[in-house]
């Protein structure tokens, strides 16, 4: 992933619990969960966005060269 074995993961582990606390810790997991799930959520949003308006544009298309093929 961010090129992080197991031994660097335990360290950061470990320092932040030093420096958050046991009570603190499960907090803060939950919450930076919660701020990644809603990041994916937009993130995927944006691109069915993008999808939709290339469908769009190439259906538009497709039309006009019907409407000239019919014309000409």
């Amino acid at each position: 992933m961010f090129g992080l074995g197991t031994q660097e993961l335990i360290i950061i582990l470990v320092i932040a619990l030093l420096i958050f606390g046991p009570k603190k810790l499960p907090e803060l997991a939950r919450s930076t969960g919660k701020a990644i799930n809603e990041f994916r959520k937009a993130s995927a949003g944006i691109v069915d966005e993008e999808e939709k308006e290339k469908k769009k544009e190439n259906k538009e298309e497709g039309e006009k060269i019907k409407v000239k093929e019919e014309e000409g």
